[in-house]
């Protein structure tokens, strides 16, 4: 009877074999990593002195099986030698065009006409974008070349903060209040004052438009200093934050014109670190508040190259960094970090090494777009499509959403 029931029990699996056996399934296949060719030419305009990547940096994306191509001096505005890049492993190059012969551009401006015609079609260029003063011929070129154009201070890390932004940030908000002292006093034909305040005289009196992180710095510098400090923004939660962040009592309100004309009226500091909204800063500060403003007094625009928060604004270099009206001394210089260019290079090295690293780990730039979403808000124009809808609306050219895009890529 045994034998007879383990007979059918074996009739019964045979019968149903196929039940048995394992379903197929696809494994998941890790991403085989890419070695990266990445191209850093001297930067051309005068004003700029940052470079991309410190030699440290450099030393390290060699290890990593990656090509670091840079052209002769260009890191020697911030104090790094070629000497240095080569010891760490880079090619020096003696010409920009073997240089942008590379997969990958990494430059603090964005590339002029005669670059874009040096690079290859489809390449990657990774760089600054100043809306204010972006070009028709500009776009044109980057979409004939079909390039993949990104701009570092859009992109935003898993926090949801743009570090690049923020590391410019807290260097300029830390510079300003040096250039102010500098405009303030005597050698500089200024007010003849102390940037701050002492025994028996009257503090300097600062006013900050805007509450991130250029006037968090800034106001940290200044009250270090003994000024007296207004903040104005729209926004209350991030006056909040900044009361937060500074850890003490200031003066802070939204943008109420009486009494932000008032404040800017006795002030002897007005410093402008007003984000852009849609690609434009929003200008706050009228010419009429400007005439009303104390003899040699100082403004400075941070914002100016986002078109600036002032009325008064015109854009200006390191070389001629300031000019008076209505006898107000004003300094709107772009590029305030390339002022203290090492440290500016060591902070944008810090940041980049890590995406060109995940970027070689990701198999390529696609993937690097496709699987990143912060980084995909970098992304400006992409193989011949403008993505992103403010350059697209301001120059009256059709623009692509690169989420979709990207979902059709896939």
């Amino acid at each position: 009877m045994a034998k007879q029931s383990y007979q059918s029990e074996i009739k019964s699996i045979a019968e149903g074999q196929v039940l048995l056996y394992p379903e197929e399934q696809l494994a998941s296949l890790k991403k085989k990593s890419q070695k990266l060719y990445i191209g850093i030419p001297k930067e051309n305009g005068e004003d700029e002195k940052r470079i991309a990547l410190k030699p440290e940096a450099v030393e390290i994306l060699v290890r990593h099986g990656h090509e670091i191509r840079i052209e002769s001096g260009a890191g020697l505005q911030a104090k790094f030698e070629d000497l240095e890049y080569a010891n760490a492993g880079a090619i020096i190059c003696y010409s920009p065009q073997e240089v942008f012969e590379a997969d990958i551009i990494l430059k603090i401006t964005p590339p002029t006409l005669q670059e874009i015609d040096y690079m290859r079609f489809g390449r990657t260029v990774i760089s600054a974008l100043p809306k204010a003063r972006l070009t028709q011929d500009y776009i044109k070129a980057i979409l004939h070349k079909k390039l993949i154009c990104i701009a570092y201070e859009y992109i935003e890390d898993s926090s949801g903060t743009m570090p690049l932004v923020r590391a410019m940030s807290e260097i300029a908000g830390s510079t300003v209040m040096l250039i102010a002292a500098e405009l303030l006093s005597s050698l500089n034909d200024g007010q003849g004052i102390i940037l701050g305040g002492i025994t028996g005289v009257p503090p300097t009196k600062v006013v900050i438009l805007g509450a991130g992180t250029v006037a968090e710095y800034a106001a940290r510098t200044a009250m270090g200093l003994g000024a007296e400090v207004k903040i104005f923004d729209k926004h209350l939660y991030k006056l909040r934050r900044i009361k937060y962040a500074l850890g003490q009592q200031v003066y802070t309100s939204t943008l109420d014109y009486v009494a932000m004309s008032e404040a800017i009226s006795r002030a002897d500091v007005v410093i402008g670190a007003i984000r852009a909204e849609k690609g434009q800063t929003p200008c706050v500060v009228t010419e009429e508040m400007v005439s009303r403003m104390k003899p040699n007094s100082v403004i400075i625009d941070v914002s100016i190259d986002q078109g600036g928060c002032f009325e008064t604004s015109e854009v200006r270099t390191l070389q001629n960094p300031v000019f008076r009206k209505y006898g107000v001394v004003h300094y709107c210089v772009p590029n305030i970090a390339s002022r203290v260019a090492r440290t500016s290079s060591t902070a944008l090295s810090n940041i980049f090494a890590p995406y060109l690293i995940e970027i070689g780990e990701s198999g390529s730039i696609d993937n690097m777009i496709l699987s990143n979403p912060g980084f995909m808000k970098g992304v400006y124009c992409f193989k011949g499509s403008l993505t992103n809808e403010d350059i697209a609306q301001s120059f009256g050219l059709p623009h692509k959403d690169l989420a979709l895009l990207a979902a059709a890529l896939r």
